[in-house]
């Protein structure tokens, strides 16, 4: 089979007005970035037409290849309109972290991959770069600020806001700015974060209009004046600046899939350390020009369908109408206590002991009142017998259950998989959302509700650091927003090796990173970073640019 960028190059990419034409959005509403990349005026916000329903898409614990939720998701689209529905996908931008580090594309794969991949992988409509600018601007004008003010009563006596750059970089973790004399600023320990962990690319996701994202900027918290007092952007005097810097970037890029399926793809935080969802603007821009929006959220369902629910819904008011896991037989086996060396093996057993990392998943999803069916994302070392022993368990669970075969066929393979979506909607709607904690709570209450509801935990606990974070945030106010839980991907609980479906562990709250402008409270877990390593062997190396074609990506 073809590599999935051989084939995306060997798709003909419609222009970007087609598919514009397609769910009605008008050529002069288009912002072109070249023939088959445009961004969207968000006055197609609203539409006479009724708001589409909305399908979330998450997965079991992945694997450090993933699960595939993106080629499902794009797949589930394709399947969709090849049964006459009108369906399109509303999904993150890519990082250029990743993509040059560990995993080398997030575009989907195969036959069911958004276009032009290239371009989507790499600086895109430049949405990153505007965010990251904007992010060390505040940076650069906060440092200005305590340079002019170092020796008057306006200084700061703590300084929260660090540096982003959308790269994988552990030498940038932690640094000390300000070296070589007073003409280079005051000397001060900070350091770098990936732009997805960027609290501005969180704001950008969250907001609801232009009007929005200035009101959630000036709020962003910055540090605290000498007399104990929160210091924010407004304070800085700066707002209006940053705003102008994300005019472009606020706007949701629309793109095409490999069959021509429109394709709405705008913010890209990671699941692990932020929430992990795509723009509510573009969702709800999909939702007005659609039957059917497909959206994902990042990792396992213990991450980005639990932030899904608990922060983007209750914030945007929407309302999924059912919610597809996707699972593998490498999955299963992982976390049946298969050695990931022999994943591609027939294992019944494995699979057998792994189901119940899939129940669990199943279990959290419809505490929130969905709907859940089983999207069986097979590859070709999977054998009929596993797949049929899934099957099986998923039926005796009462659980809708079908292949999916989208990477190499397309939307025909995702057919059987739409008609169980479509139909399932019909018959058995998802309940209104019942989130996991009330707003009025405190963070330490809906920190133990996620917990003990979604991972499993025993008990959380809360650092020194952490308890006086915790201090300042009741004392502010603060305490009415959501949380947002950044821990590892590979398991429920905040040790990457404990696969399966552990249980009565114990977590400890590390740090808490305060979100005054995305209005969410972030508490990071075990030994979880906001900036990445790059692995051994980096994908970068495999990256080049060989006869007129760019190669690597994937």
């Amino acid at each position: 089979m073809k590599t999935d960028i051989e084939i995306a190059r060997s798709i003909v990419l419609e222009p970007i007005e087609k598919i514009a034409d397609q769910v009605a959005i008008p050529t002069h509403h288009l912002e072109h970035y070249g023939r088959s990349l445009a961004k969207v005026d968000l006055a197609e916000l609203s539409s006479p037409n009724k708001p589409g329903k909305l399908i979330l898409v998450t997965a079991i614990t992945p694997t450090k290849a993933g699960i595939g939720k993106t080629t499902v998701s794009i797949g589930l689209a394709l399947g969709m309109n090849r049964l006459g529905k009108k369906a399109v996908v509303a999904l993150r931008e890519p990082s250029l972290g990743p993509c040059f580090g560990m995993k080398g594309g997030a575009a989907g794969g195969g036959y069911a991959q958004v276009l032009p991949m290239e371009k989507i992988n790499l600086h895109f409509t430049g949405d990153f770069h505007a965010i990251t600018s904007a992010h060390n601007m505040i940076t650069a004008l906060l440092d200005n600020y305590i340079y002019q003010n170092r020796n008057t009563d306006k200084g700061l006596s703590e300084v929260l806001w660090k540096r982003v750059l959308d790269i994988n970089d552990r030498a940038l973790r932690s640094v000390v700015t300000g070296l070589g004399g007073t003409i280079n600023g005051v000397p001060a320990e900070s350091g770098f974060d990936i732009t997805p962990a960027s609290e501005i690319m969180a704001i950008l996701c969250l907001s609801t209009s232009l009007d929005d994202l200035r009101r959630r900027l000036e709020n962003i918290l910055l540090g605290y004046t000498k007399a104990g007092e929160p210091f924010t952007v407004r304070d800085l005097g700066v707002a209006g600046a940053i705003t102008v810097l994300l005019l472009d970037a606020i706007k949701p890029n629309l793109a095409q899939t490999t069959e021509h399926t429109p394709a709405f793809i705008h913010g890209g935080p990671f699941a692990n350390i932020a929430h992990g969802c795509n723009s509510i603007l573009a969702t709800r821009m999909a939702l007005a020009h659609s039957e059917y929006t497909i959206t994902e959220a990042g990792f396992g369902a213990d991450l980005g369908a639990e932030k899904f629910y608990n922060i983007k819904c209750r914030t945007a008011g929407l309302q999924p109408a059912l919610t597809v896991l996707v699972a593998t037989l490498g999955g299963l086996k992982m976390h049946g206590g298969v050695d990931e060396k022999s994943l591609k093996e027939e294992n019944l057993e494995g699979v057998r002991q792994g189901l119940t990392n899939l129940d669990r998943h199943i279990a959290n999803l419809q505490s929130f009142g969905q709907t859940v069916v089983v999207a069986f994302n097979r590859f070709a070392t999977d054998t009929d017998r596993e797949i049929e022993l899934v099957r099986e368990h998923c039926q005796k669970q009462g659980v809708g259950f079908a292949v999916n075969t989208a990477f190499g066929e397309g939307g025909k393979g995702a057919e059987a998989l739409a008609e169980l979506v479509i139909n399932t909607i019909e018959e058995q709607p998802s309940a209104p959302l019942r989130f996991t904690y009330p707003l009025e709570a405190s963070i330490e209450e809906k920190a133990t509700e996620v917990a003990r509801q979604i991972y499993g935990a025993r008990s959380i606990n809360f650092s020194a650091k952490a308890r006086k974070q915790l201090d300042r945030i009741a004392r502010h106010g603060w305490s009415r927003f959501p949380i947002c839980i950044a821990k590892t991907q590979y398991s429920f609980s905040d040790d990457p090796t404990a696969y399966g479906s552990v249980r009565d562990f114990d977590l400890e709250v590390r740090d808490v990173v305060i979100n005054t402008g995305a209005e969410m409270i972030v508490l990071v877990l075990g030994t979880l970073v906001r900036m990445p390593g790059l692995p051994k062997v980096p994908q970068a190396e495999k990256i080049d640019f060989i006869d007129g074609h760019i190669e690597g990506l994937s």
